[in-house]
């Protein structure tokens, strides 16, 4: 991903809205890749973020590209907590971290529902190993 002349604030680096905006990106991704999220026809469950957080340590500006590594820390019943990080192309050291829960809902009634297959499925494929350092 690329910054984008928009994400920058007055006082001259990524405003903390931006940093979400590139989360949320990279958390659809592999949603819509695993058939979890189906914006054109989707009938299924829809995730809602109920809870966000944020932890900065370095600037990001623009022109600058940038790369988000994320994992799933939690599986629940009807959510799934990821964890992210931004990184400067080619970095070691995360510039932002963060996270959220969604929490999936009928599209209908609005009230939580279980996880897809397809939800499950994806969010195993995104769980670091039982003992790995996370």
């Amino acid at each position: 991903m690329e910054t984008r002349w928009r994400d920058m604030d007055i006082y001259g680096h990524m405003n903390n809205v931006s940093y979400m905006e590139c989360f949320d990106s990279a958390v659809n991704r592999p949603l819509i890749a695993s058939g979890a999220l189906d914006l054109a026809g989707g009938t299924g469950p829809i995730g809602i973020v109920a809870q966000q957080w944020m932890h900065y340590f370095a600037e990001v500006t623009y022109p600058e590209r940038v790369e988000v590594g994320l994992r799933i820390v939690r599986i629940g019943s009807s959510s799934l907590t990821w964890s992210f990080a931004l990184f400067r192309e080619g970095g070691e050291t995360a510039a932002a971290q963060g996270g959220y829960v969604h929490v999936y809902i009928d599209r209908t009634t609005r009230r939580p529902v279980p996880l897809t297959p397809a939800h499950l499925e994806m969010a195993h494929g995104l769980t670091p190993p039982s003992g790995a350092v996370i």
